[in-house]
């Protein structure tokens, strides 16, 4: 048997970064689980060469618990590392890798449990479920989860490994990723009143953002157990004009919200683009063709608390060692996962999300330990 530390540098030998091809440790991960008597099924992605891992133990029955990862990580370029990002290095009891914390480390520990789950007899069926491409919005699990909603799958509940300090998390906001394209008239510099200042047009934009987050500030929804307790939106990147001597008659700015579960994020588009609109009525704009198109890039559901009695709620706490709840500023699969089928689902993994996407990454060993104990304390729950 493997132990999870080795596991983990193997899976960090993989360079599974978003957007790139995921078939080589997918390929890896089904030889291992294949190995210890899982079922398996490889669940092609939307985008070529990519693909999603469902492997199942125990009975065919609707009553399992499933244990969910993403194996892609972020990119490494520009960051300091000090040694080779892909292979793991243990310093002072940190385990160093891009992908140590977010989430490979939890992938390691589900490893461990699908061997021993291998060879006990489960009066309930563990699943392990594995999706690509989630630092990019969550957008490779979207394919699993049409596959397995179609099917009528169902468990009685999912544990999304995040990285939580192995707290049991109940909600997470959602995300809205989105576009500003501006639009205004070239001209040179000599005559600015011929042409229309693109840029200044998304400076417009900007200032509809910052009251808009005004508004959702003192009177949008609110929920004091985030530690941002209300929405957000900020503007990320902005890009326009060519050259110094030329009235921009493009500029783009992407911006982002942050939403409370429940919030209406349609509703809050719309009343950007009413802003908007309001500033294409100005004297300034008559005359001239300027526009302002605003789209959405990507966007995933926030989790909703499940309902209190749920068994995985009390399972993981048990399991944990801990009856507190937290709730999460940033985003996971754990709400499409809820939302597309309708299974009840918790986040809690081990390490934290602080030192995720930074140069040196890292897990400890005693974090990974509390991981396995963890999944193992789930593990009996389902043996028969």
């Amino acid at each position: 048997m493997r132990d999870t530390v080795a596991t983990l540098g193997h899976l960090v030998g993989f360079p599974s970064l978003s957007r790139r091809p995921n078939e080589p440790i997918v390929t890896w991960v089904a030889d291992y689980l294949r190995a210890t008597s899982a079922r398996i099924r490889l669940i092609p992605g939307d985008e070529p060469d990519r693909v999603s891992l469902l492997a199942s133990y125990g009975p065919d029955t609707p009553d399992g618990i499933v244990l969910s990862a993403h194996c892609d990580v972020v990119p490494v370029e520009g960051q300091p590392w000090t040694s080779d990002p892909f292979t793991l290095r243990e310093e002072n009891g940190r385990l160093h890798a891009r992908g140590a914390t977010d989430m490979k480390g939890f992938l390691a520990a589900m490893l461990t449990v699908g061997e021993a789950a291998g060879r006990r007899k489960l009066a309930r069926p563990l699943h392990l479920m594995l999706s690509h491409d989630e630092e990019i919005g969550c957008v490779g699990i979207r394919s699993l989860l049409r596959v397995l909603a179609a099917e009528g799958f169902r468990a009685a509940g999912c544990i999304v490994g995040e990285p939580t300090g192995l707290r049991v998390a109940t909600g997470h906001k959602g995300k809205i990723a989105a576009e500003a394209v501006c639009r205004g008239e070239a001209a040179h510099s000599a005559n600015p009143f011929l042409g229309y200042n693109a840029i200044g047009i998304a400076a417009g934009i900007v200032s509809e953002i910052e009251a808009l987050q005004s508004w959702l500030s003192s009177q949008g929804s609110r929920d004091e157990s985030y530690e941002v307790p209300f929405s957000t939106v900020q503007v990320g990147t902005i890009q326009g004009g060519t050259a110094l001597n030329i009235v921009p008659d493009r500029c783009a700015l992407a911006f982002e919200l942050r939403l409370l579960p429940g919030e209406d994020g349609a509703a809050l588009l719309d009343r950007l683009r009413d802003g908007a609109e309001q500033r294409l009525r100005s004297p300034r704009a008559e005359g001239h063709a300027a526009a302002i198109e605003i789209s959405v890039t990507s966007a995933y559901p926030g989790l909703a608390e499940p309902d209190p009695d749920a068994e995985i709620v009390a399972l993981a706490k048990a399991a944990t060692g801990d009856a507190s709840e937290i709730r999460l500023g940033f985003g996971t699969e754990a709400g499409l996962i809820s939302e597309q089928l309708n299974l009840p689902t918790v986040v809690c993994g081990p390490g934290s999300i602080d030192r995720a996407h930074k140069a040196d990454e890292f897990i400890t060993r005693p974090e990974l330990e509390a991981c396995d104990r963890f999944l193992g304390t789930v593990l009996d729950r389902l043996t028969a």
